[in-house]
Parts: C-alpha cells; structure tokens; sequence
C-alpha cells in the first residue's frame, strides 16, 4: 500500500521547487546580464558559478545529520564520469547563453528530457510506449518552430546547435544519475560536481578569461550564490512531495527567462519562441507525468542541474 505525503508537505515541496525556479532563473539571467557588460567567457560562468555556489552546498551539507560524511563515494570512477559529462554540458549550456536571447537559451535547454527518453532506449534499452514517442516528436516540433528553418527570422543556428548539444549532455547526465543515485548521496553528487566545475572552469580561464570591473563580478557572484540556493531548493523539494508533483514546475524558468530578459536585456520573446516553447514544455511535462506514472524516482534533466 502507498503511503501518500501529507497535503501540507506537498505544498512545501511545491514551494520549495518555485523557489528553485525562480533562483536558477535568477542564475541564468545575472550569467546573461555579465555578457552584456562585459566579454565574459563560458569557463568564467562555469568557475564563478562553483566558487560562489559551494558554499552555499556545504552550508547545507553541514546542516544535514550525515555531515561532511555524506560526501564519501563508493564509485569514484562514475563520479569522474559523471561530472565530465556535466562540466561538458553546463560549459555548452552557457556558451548558447553568451550567443542567444535568454528566453529562448532557456527554452532550448528543457529539450534534454527528449534526449534522456532516447538515450534510455539506446542505454538502458528501456521500451519506449507510442504515447512517449509522440512527445518526442512534439518537443522536436517546438525546436523546429523556434528554428524556423527556411525563413532566416529564427534564433542563429549555431546558438541553437549548442544549445541543444548541451540538452543532450545534461539527458545524460539524468540516465548516469539513475544508477549513480543507487549508490551515492544527493551531497556527494552535488558537491564532487561543483568542485569539478571550479577546477576545470578554473583551468579554462588561464586560457579564455581577463580580469573584469567589480560590478560584472558582483553579478556573476550574484548567478552563482543564485545557482547554489536552486540547488539546495530543488533538492530539499523532494523531501516533501513526489517528483512527478514538483518537476512540472520546473517549467516557470522559462516564465522567468522571459521576465528577466524583458526587464534586465530590454529583449521580448518572438512569437515562435512562445509557440516553440508551449510545445517544447507540453512534450517534457507529459514525459515526466509518464515517469511518474511509471513510478521512477527519478527527475527531468534541467539545463543548471547538471
């Protein structure tokens, strides 16, 4: 018999994920808002993200009972692998932000559920229903709406392409974490994550990055302490409600993406940037409404969760 969480916990939950919502919203728009004041490169978002983002993961790490002994891992080599494949995807997910409007950057990420269903084919050989496969192909209608192939009025190509590579990093991401969670604490996939992306942002940047006025180092600080609270709030919401309830609200970055790029970038969404996105979160709303269905703990890939 299932034991269902009470309606107060679920509300919390719920609260707790719009709060994470609105904090990676945050994130993305003060690493967008950085390039327009000045040429701030990938690595940089990615170091300045980890270093101002950790202490805010330790914070919580503390907090927990298990303390600094959750951190241990007992498959060091999955971690390695999983956090190249996040540090790859979270690099790609803010060179399409450098290159694209925000709203539609955020937009083209929340592709990566299609792209963890075809991997759980190919990888898990999972079977895949038709009602699945037909999401699949309306998230890949929405892409080709946003794209408007053929008429030159859409988002550039390359941005798009980028974009849609690191959705594609971050689908495998979500398929690693169904057999990493086996075995590792949510602190110990966090944590070895963010260390690896300061070490690796760190290392690019000898190479990409120049020294910034104070002001672009207030607002990357400020997308980074903004990227640590999401994470902390994304994952204290699954302890009050069941993934399938939260995870569709994950959807209200894209709201945000749109509010912030009107109020910080002066930038509107087009049409088919609106269309393309309703399309693009029906098809990942309903995979995950599947999942849950299918009951998988398991949470749809979002581009700063990685």
């Amino acid at each position: 018999m299932t034991t269902l969480a009470p309606v107060h916990g679920v509300s919390r939950g719920i609260l707790l994920r719009i709060a994470s919502a609105g904090c990676f919203s945050l994130m993305a728009a003060m690493m967008k808002y950085a390039t327009t004041l000045e040429p701030v490169t990938a690595p940089e978002m990615v170091f300045y993200r980890a270093l101002f983002g950790l202490p805010v993961v330790l914070v919580w790490v503390m907090s927990a009972p298990a303390g600094l002994s959750a951190l241990k891992t007992h498959r060091p080599l999955v971690h390695l692998w999983r956090c190249a494949l996040g540090v790859t995807g979270i690099l790609l997910i803010f060179q399409t932000l450098r290159m694209l409007p925000l709203a539609d950057a955020t937009t083209i990420g929340f592709t990566a559920p299609i792209f963890a269903t075809l991997l759980s084919v190919v990888v898990l050989k999972e079977v895949v229903g038709l009602r699945r496969w037909a999401a699949v192909v309306l998230g890949f209608i929405g892409v080709a709406v946003m794209v408007q192939p053929g008429s030159g009025g859409g988002p550039p190509l390359d941005g798009l392409m980028i974009g849609l590579a690191g959705a594609f990093m971050a689908a495998a991401v979500t398929v690693t974490l169904r057999q990493l969670g086996k075995t590792e604490t949510t602190a110990s996939i966090v944590f070895w994550f963010f260390i690896a992306c300061a070490v690796v942002g760190g290392g690019l940047m000898i190479f990409t990055a120049e020294w910034r006025a104070w002001p672009t180092y207030a607002v990357l600080a400020a997308g980074g302490v903004a990227g640590g609270a999401a994470q902390l709030f994304m994952t204290n919401s699954l302890r009050h409600a069941p993934v399938g309830v939260v995870a569709p609200f994950d959807y209200l970055q894209i709201v945000g993406a749109v509010g912030f790029g009107w109020w910080l970038m002066h930038a509107s969404p087009t049409v088919s940037t609106l269309i393309g996105a309703a399309l693009i979160a029906a098809s990942g709303l309903y995979t995950a409404w599947r999942e849950q269905v299918r009951r998988r703990e398991t949470t749809p890939a979002t581009p700063p969760t990685i």
